[in-house]
């Protein structure tokens, strides 16, 4: 089984990688999922693979089951029906192939959700704040560098920018490094996603949950809120950039200084409301 997850793996990246410009952007009639940047997303995409080949074959199994009741089996053809009540054999089979279907499924999904929840010793920890709509973000070991990613507006965006997915800042982290992630909301439920990292979860107010994921790879990868948060629900992109550790710690040394004065979108509105009262 380790043969054919290593085998679909790459088979199913390199089309992924075939479809798209750059990491963890879809891209026009793409067929597959973005080309994984974890090994949990790897796994996952194996995992994806087997069960395709697992249900392509139960229903090519029940269709012809199927055709032949249909046509061997008839009235026109058997005009007297069998009297037999019940065959032990055949109950056993359909019995037991199941139970051995959901085994072979059930191993690679525990292991999947195993790595998935047990979150390894982390490099840094970084807290995710969902907010009505835009994103917050903390570096609480890197002096409490915190900062808002709002999506650039279509009429602003420069070369190079995406429609809907381009933000004002993005979440930098370095490559082969293992990310913690403190999620939480600040108003409605939101989630924060990126494909290619395989990582989902509900940022849920007054609730702390926590994700991982450690880049294998440089580049920018691109998600979006995942759960229906109101009316500019579409309009709250993720952008996480990749770099090397050189260019990561060049990064939070200018982030100290640029987001050191720099008011928060959150502190605007406390101003704002405190003003108008």
């Amino acid at each position: 089984m380790a043969v054919f997850f290593a085998i679909s793996g790459l088979f199913s990246t390199s089309l992924a990688l075939a479809g798209e410009n750059d990491y963890g952007i879809a891209s026009e009639w793409q067929m597959d999922t973005q080309a994984p940047a974890t090994d949990l997303m790897a796994n996952m995409i194996s995992f994806h693979n087997l069960l395709l080949w697992i249900i392509g074959l139960v229903v090519l199994f029940v269709t012809i089951l199927l055709l032949i009741i249909i046509f061997k089996y008839n009235a026109k053809a058997n005009p007297v029906p069998a009297k037999f009540t019940h065959n032990t054999f055949i109950e056993i089979v359909w019995t037991v192939l199941p139970i051995m279907i959901l085994v072979v499924i059930a191993i690679p999904s525990f292991d999947l959700l195993y790595k998935q929840r047990v979150i390894p010793e982390p490099d840094f920890t970084i807290k995710v704040t969902g907010n009505q709509w835009y994103w917050s973000y903390e570096y609480p070991d890197h002096d409490d560098i915190a900062f808002d990613s709002v999506l650039i507006p279509e009429d602003e965006l420069q070369e190079g920018q995406l429609r809907l997915l381009s933000v004002d800042n993005e979440v930098i982290v370095p490559v082969n490094k293992t990310v913690r992630l403190i999620v939480t909301g600040a108003d409605v439920i939101h989630a924060w996603t990126i494909p290619s990292f395989g990582v989902k979860i509900d940022t849920i107010p007054g609730r702390l949950n926590e994700a991982w994921f450690k880049a294998n790879r440089e580049g920018i990868y691109y998600g979006q809120c995942s759960e229906l948060c109101g009316k500019d629900h579409a309009f709250m992109p993720i952008a996480v950039r990749v770099v090397s550790d050189e260019e990561f710690a060049k990064w939070v040394e200018e982030a100290k200084v640029k987001f050191a004065s720099a008011p928060s979108i959150q502190q605007i509105k406390v101003a704002s409301f405190s003003a108008a009262e």
